[in-house]
């Protein structure tokens, strides 16, 4: 008996060492908002993502995507990306869920300094969100990357093999492209290529079931197509089965 009891007694304080592991909360979707801070993008450029990004997530409209989830709420960080090996997360992962989580998390991007000023690694930041989306504190049935940019990649690894690497995670890449005009373009081999930049990212940056590409006339249109691209990503849908991604 004296056994047992010393048996019991040790037991319980096992017990109480031991951490329990505890359900990652749930949302309708991780998104990771992830911003080009490159060269290409000057001063005002940069002040008008910031702005875009901010008011977006804000939008009224956006908010009611984010309600129609069976969770009403999902889980957004946001990061700026530049060159290889030069990606920050700037705000970690949010909650967002009403209009008074979605003004803090809007004005803390607008309040955010610039991270980086060199090359376009897509690649780099595709893969730089992801990990945020393996070390993010809760669970989705849809996992994103939001990509913004107005060049190709053009330092650092392969874009495509990076791509390819994330969705095998069962993330999806969608992209917002921001156009320049040729005749004003410094670079236009980067931000003007064979095809359009629309195309590029087409076949080069999106990928996974739904991927899509919005596309940004200019830099003072950024705004009006981030407030799409959020609604097409945010709006509630089933995820696919895994018998209809085999089709």
């Amino acid at each position: 008996m004296r056994i047992a009891r010393y048996l019991l007694t040790f037991t319980a304080l096992v017990l109480t060492q031991v951490p329990f592991a505890h359900a990652a909360e749930q949302v309708d979707l991780l998104l990771a908002l992830a911003m080009d801070v490159s060269r290409s993008m000057d001063q005002p450029k940069f002040l008008l993502q910031r702005e875009g990004y901010a008011a977006a997530i804000m939008n009224p409209q956006v908010l009611n995507a984010i309600r129609s989830g069976p969770h009403q709420r999902i889980a957004v960080c946001f990061i700026d990306w530049s060159g290889p090996g030069q990606q920050q997360l700037v705000i970690d992962w949010s909650v967002v869920d009403s209009a008074a989580a979605a003004r803090r998390f809007g004005d803390q991007i607008f309040e955010t300094s610039r991270s980086f000023y060199d090359s376009t690694s897509i690649a780099g930041g595709i893969g730089f969100a992801a990990t945020q989306i393996a070390r993010a504190p809760f669970a989705a049935e849809r996992e994103a990357i939001d990509v913004s940019g107005d060049g190709t990649n053009n330092s650092g690894r392969d874009v495509r093999f990076a791509r390819d690497q994330v969705v095998a995670k069962g993330i999806t890449v969608n992209g917002l492209v921001i156009l320049t005009d040729i005749q004003l373009a410094r670079n236009p081999q980067h931000t003007n290529p064979p095809g359009g930049l629309e195309k590029y990212y087409r076949d080069n940056v999106i990928g996974g079931p739904g991927s899509f590409v919005m596309v940004a006339e200019d830099f003072s249109a950024f705004g009006r197509a981030m407030v799409k691209k959020l609604i097409a990503e945010i709006a509630w849908r089933p995820a696919p089965s895994r018998t209809a991604l085999a089709r």
